[in-house]
């Protein structure tokens, strides 16, 4: 049955309809998709989407594509896509996400997805598709864009100056100043202006200056994963990149 299923299924990541499909010819085909969850061949990430099983995997699922597909509509961003595009140092085990349906946060035995609520004005711009290896093809912020929700997002800090941006920015999330001289004042104005935020407002002054001073040169090495995420942008898929 596993090599069946194996063969009947090119994808890593797939749906229920299309394992009934595969299992239409046996009877009662949801005993069988029991078995196979039971004896490792898939595993079930939530109800009606599956991955195969360590043993039966041609080659690794995109979790960032896991992410789009278990609660939608969605596009990761925040935490994850700040260390992903290499503005932060930090490895981000947990895949988070921002949606503009209301937040969850999902246990999974292949991980956790975190799911944000902003704007609806703020979720339709600034997204990137991103050809992953294999044909995974998932969404992701642009640096600007993931930058903005996670400033946003964040509560209890103190921002009240452009001064106390940078130190948030450096102290606190560890930014690569280097990487983030390169962001666009304008994409950050545009997503204050949808967020109705003086943070941003205030990180795009922060930009400003860095800008304009003779600091640290861009990181070309963290800057390879930001140019890569706009190169792979489509224009359907990405209203705020170039």
């Amino acid at each position: 049955m596993a090599i069946n299923v194996r063969d009947n299924i090119p994808g890593e990541i797939f749906d229920y309809q299309t394992l009934i499909e595969v299992l239409k010819g046996l009877a009662y085909p949801r005993n069988r998709i029991n078995d196979l969850l039971k004896h490792g061949i898939i595993i079930r990430v939530k109800k009606g989407l599956y991955v195969f099983g360590d043993k039966y995997r041609r080659h690794p699922y995109s979790k960032e594509l896991l992410a789009n597909l278990v609660y939608g509509p969605s596009y990761v961003s925040l935490d994850y896509a700040l260390a992903y595009l290499g503005l932060i140092p930090e490895r981000v085990e947990a895949l988070t996400s921002v949606t503009p349906n209301r937040s969850r946060k999902f246990i999974t035995p292949v991980g956790l997805f975190l799911y944000r609520q902003i704007p609806a004005q703020a979720y339709e711009v600034g997204m990137a598709r991103v050809e992953g290896e294999h044909g995974q093809a998932f969404l992701i912020a642009s640096p600007e864009k993931a930058l903005a929700d996670k400033i946003v997002s964040v509560r209890g800090a103190r921002i009240a100056s452009i001064g106390e941006m940078g130190r948030f920015l450096e102290e606190d999330l560890r930014i690569d100043v280097g990487a983030i001289r390169s962001l666009s004042m304008e994409r950050i104005e545009d997503f204050a202006g949808r967020y109705r935020s003086l943070r941003l407002r205030r990180l795009r002054g922060y930009l400003r200056r860095l800008q304009r001073s003779k600091g640290v040169p861009p990181n070309k090495v963290r800057l390879n994963n930001i140019q890569t995420a706009r190169s792979l942008c489509r224009q359907d898929a990405c209203r705020s990149l170039p």
